[in-house]
């Protein structure tokens, strides 16, 4: 199976960048699939760039409802017509900035759904969850809460502690994990929780990447800081096991 390499620009990116970023990515061979997230405001024009090239454009975040009285959100049907067809859920910097529960990621991936993309749904303990035995247990959790029934998406596991730091646990450490989440997955969804793509995501970087991604369950890497520069996501993406 293809490995995903998702890079999740954050709130990095201007209109300049597209053009040049968009060409240097279509023209690369590679033998993964790849996706990026970029800020809301450049969807359009990042799926524009990248049309016919078979890379995709996701969305960063999306409110449950389709429509409302929610000023500053943004619903799944409005990224899935921007061109979007994957929407990053959950992510721990949305958790703990912004307050939200695995009820609250639950419905936003019922509304992705519904909208036609494809959620990725990030779980991860944090240092403290960790250095007190909890992590499998958080993310157990987490994974049991925050996915409806039928859920058919992508997991990304992200070690809250590793993100944009520079440190990553140890292939041990992540191997034991995405074990754990393939446990729970199959727990929670049966037969479809045997073959949903597992991502790894906290500082992954092309001078790491070969070995994590050659870690059993891991079908990819959700990529941030090293997502903004083509040159290093297309490393990482080479990276990848190959067949």
């Amino acid at each position: 199976m293809r490995q995903l390499i998702a890079g999740n620009w954050k709130m990095h990116g201007r209109l300049a960048d597209v053009q040049g970023f968009a060409q240097a990515v279509r023209t690369a061979t590679r033998h993964t699939d790849l996706l990026i997230c970029p800020p809301f405001t450049l969807i359009d024009r990042l799926a524009t760039a990248l049309a016919g090239s078979g890379i995709a454009v996701g969305g960063q975040d999306c409110h449950p409802a389709p429509e409302g009285a929610y000023t500053g959100d943004i619903s799944a049907p409005m990224l899935a017509e921007a061109g979007a067809a994957y929407v990053i859920l959950g992510h721990s910097e949305r958790r703990q900035g912004h307050g939200e529960t695995n009820a609250r990621v639950a419905g936003k991936v019922l509304a992705a759904i519904a909208a036609g993309l494809t959620p990725i749904v990030c779980v991860g303990e944090t240092d403290e969850q960790r250095d007190a035995g909890e992590a499998e247990d958080v993310v157990r959790s987490q994974l049991m809460h925050s996915l409806p029934e039928g859920f058919a998406g992508i997991i990304a596991y992200e070690p809250v502690w590793a993100i944009g730091t520079g440190r990553t646990p140890t292939d041990a450490d992540v191997a034991a994990m995405h074990a754990a989440i393939r446990a729970a997955l199959v727990a929670r969804l049966g037969e479809t929780g045997k073959t949903l793509k597992i991502l790894y995501g906290g500082s992954v970087k092309p001078g790491n990447a070969a070995s994590l991604l050659a870690l059993p369950e891991v079908g990819g890497a959700l990529v941030g800081g090293a997502s903004l520069k083509a040159e290093d996501l297309l490393a990482i993406a080479d990276a990848a096991p190959r067949g």
